[in-house]
């Protein structure tokens, strides 16, 4: 599941997406924007700045912006900075496996469901751009974004 720092960085990303080549925007109007808290906001910055996504810069004129084309940023990145790995169990897990105690690994029907589960939240993130994501209205997603 989507947690509440996953969901706050994607629309801070959303809002930053949004922003003409060059241009910065401070946190607080992030923040005040989207209606996230502002001090949540600049530890989600921070962590995305250090993970690559976004550039910041300090004192007069400073700001956020994304550190690269809206286009070449995967969300699936950016929730596996934010919220971890993908998988709803760690058994599931590509980039965390862990075993489970109470299980085969090789015919335990939870863990091959769950890496069913895993792998379509994965094929939809990870080739979803945030330049798409912005242009979701919120009522359909794009046809190429569409799952069968």
């Amino acid at each position: 599941m989507l947690t509440a720092k996953g969901k706050y960085g994607l629309k801070a990303l959303v809002h930053l997406s949004r922003l003409p080549p060059g241009e910065l925007a401070l946190a607080t109007e992030v923040s005040a924007a989207n209606n996230i808290p502002k001090k949540f906001l600049d530890a989600i910055l921070s962590e995305l700045r250090n993970a690559g996504i976004v550039q910041a810069r300090k004192g007069k004129g400073g700001g956020y912006r994304l550190a690269r084309p809206a286009e070449e940023i995967r969300v699936g990145n950016v929730v596996r900075v934010l919220d971890g790995p993908l998988a709803p169990i760690a058994c599931a897990s590509h980039t965390r496996y862990e075993a489970c105690d109470d299980c085969d690994v090789a015919t335990c029907q939870v863990r091959h469901m769950m890496l069913e589960v895993r792998n379509a939240i994965a094929e939809v993130l990870d080739r979803t751009t945030l330049a798409q994501m912005r242009e979701m209205d919120g009522n359909v997603l794009p046809l190429e974004l569409r799952v069968a």
